[in-house]
């Protein structure tokens, strides 16, 4: 077949019309023609008031060699690649010992789910609650302000992915088409079909749920063991060789491949394997706040009159400021048309979080605002990052009252460096609730300094980011994990055999997908290690 990129047409064209612009591109004859189907569905909206939507199609004809030696000169035209997927190798006969998995994040359960359909039956370790337990929980404490330190939005079945806008794209280099393995797997687990073919694809919270509940009865039907509520306290090391694991409740499981899915908050986990001696260095994440504006503002900014257009949906923005200090500031794990969350893991600490249902139809969108920091601004051990962190969200939670409210401040008063004390039209989404107050003391202050430059700046890309009303609740603080577990070219650490640091957690993604990518490249790793 061939692939035809960039193919673009009016918003509301005629269905036929994509047709007729394949054959023109080509330049064939309907009798030259066999079939086509959609591969990707996107849009340019940099000319707001005409809207193009973009596609990329695979076609079938009848003189695929001709055309192409005609059109060789056109990028846009190419053979389709093979994106199925291929499974390295098979678990061996006489398999004794089993993988285990610590997490049930994407990157977890993508990498159990591999390793199940190659035969290797692991056993996923997971400190957490079953993903509708663990929703119970996490509602706890949005509604009612109970917190459960080991289930909650970072903890439990689904990982953070869970209790996010459940956004499906990535800028990871894939020449493997691992993605497109991800997302046929999700389609099979529930997921609507539209995930394989829209631009930015995501699905949102309720139907996260299901979804991974499915993958976790696939992985149970292929032999796979997921245990709940079963923390890994510690790991056991032989001469650099890692041989197992020990349970919270002293139950020893034996191993000498064991992948580390483990999430970016898991600062116990962290702390065991540094005394342990694995290899960790600490790295760069950023720092700040969730903003939130009325959906219909962005919606009118981005898309002027086509706003509210079905094929449109909610809009969002991507924004980037480089500020006079030196820091770069930009818009991170922006939610369209969804609510602010409580994200904590610790006890006596406040953490801001955006979520987005598959609908997107809350009145507000929210967006963190954070700064790029380095380990020069936290130097020390390898783990002097998450120390920083800790202070930052304990200072959050004694700013917004000691009871979970997240501390707030509204733009214009931030901006004129006033505390708030009122709020006006926008009306914040975080629940148990939002404490005004002067969030300059919140960040360090060449953090403060750099948010009140970028947010005017932003305001020169989409009108209205700098209203008054808008309102900052902090601390943004897990943008991604503050250490890397570095490891080799087989994916195993640097200094521990068999141990295999994955996803996010070890900095080694950023998101659902990218973490699910590196998921089936530590399974593929591990799987041709155990048939040495």
């Amino acid at each position: 077949m061939l692939r035809i990129t960039e193919l673009k047409l009016p918003l509301d064209h005629p269905e036929n019309e994509l047709k007729t612009a394949i054959l023109d591109r080509l330049g064939i004859s309907t009798e030259e023609l066999i079939t086509y189907t959609l591969f990707r569905q996107g849009f340019d909206a940099r000319k707001r008031n005409a809207i193009l939507l973009v596609y990329t199609v695979d076609v079938d004809v009848t003189n695929e060699q001709a055309i192409l030696s005609r059109l060789a000169d056109d990028p846009h035209i190419t053979l389709t690649p093979d994106s199925s997927y291929h499974f390295v190798t098979g678990a061996p006969k006489d398999l004794v010992q089993r993988p285990v998995i610590i997490g049930t994040g994407p990157c977890g359960l993508f990498a159990g789910l591999i390793l199940a359909q190659m035969g290797f039956r692991p056993i996923i370790l997971e400190r957490g609650k079953e993903v509708r337990e663990r929703t119970k929980d996490t509602f706890g404490l949005w509604r009612k302000g109970l917190f459960n330190p080991e289930s909650n939005v970072q903890f439990g079945e689904g990982g953070a992915g869970t209790f996010s806008d459940g956004k499906l794209y990535t800028q990871i280099k894939d020449p493997n088409h691992y993605g497109r393995k991800v997302l046929n797997e999700l389609v099979k687990a529930g997921a609507p079909d539209e995930i394989l073919h829209v631009s930015k694809p995501h699905i949102g919270t309720f139907k996260l749920v299901t979804v991974v509940e499915q993958i976790r009865a696939t992985i149970e039907s292929l032999g796979g063991e997921i245990r709940f509520q079963s923390r890994v306290d510690d790991i056991i090391i032989d001469n650099g060789q890692v041989c197992g694991v020990v349970l919270a409740n002293g139950e020893t499981i034996q191993s000498n491949h064991v992948v580390l899915a483990v999430g970016h908050s898991a600062r116990d986990t962290f702390k065991m394997l540094y005394n342990r001696g694995v290899y960790i260095e600490a790295k760069a994440f950023s720092i700040g706040f969730r903003i939130e504006h009325p959906q219909s503002l962005i919606d009118s900014c981005r898309f002027g009159s086509n706003a509210g257009h079905p094929l449109l949906g909610a809009a969002d923005y991507k924004l980037v400021h480089h500020c006079s200090n030196g820091r770069s500031v930009y818009s991170f794990c922006m939610c369209p048309g969804g609510t602010v969350v409580a994200a904590t893991s610790e006890s006596g600490h406040v953490v801001t979080n955006g979520m987005s249902q598959y609908s997107r139809n809350e009145r507000n969108a929210n967006s963190g605002i954070v700064v790029g920091i380095t380990p020069d601004d936290y130097p020390g051990h390898p783990l002097a990052g998450i120390d920083f962190q800790r202070r930052l969200e304990a200072g959050a939670f004694k700013l917004g009252g000691e009871t979970y409210d997240a501390p707030g401040q509204l733009v214009g008063d931030f901006l004129a460096k006033r505390p708030s004390s009122q709020l006006g039209t926008v009306q914040p989404s975080y629940t148990p609730g939002v404490h005004l107050c002067d969030l300059s003391s919140a960040l360090p202050d060449y953090a403060i300094a750099a948010i009140r430059e970028a947010i005017p700046a932003f305001d020169k890309k989409i009108k209205g980011f700098a209203m008054n009303d808008a309102v900052l609740t902090g601390v943004e603080t897990r943008t991604s994990s503050p250490i890397r577990i570095k490891r080799n070219e087989h994916y195993q650490s640097l200094n521990i055999k068999g141990l295999y640091p994955a996803g996010e957690g070890a900095g080694y993604a950023g998101g659902i997908l990218s973490a699910a990518v590196d998921g089936i490249k530590v399974a593929e790793a591990l799987a041709l290690d155990m048939n040495k």
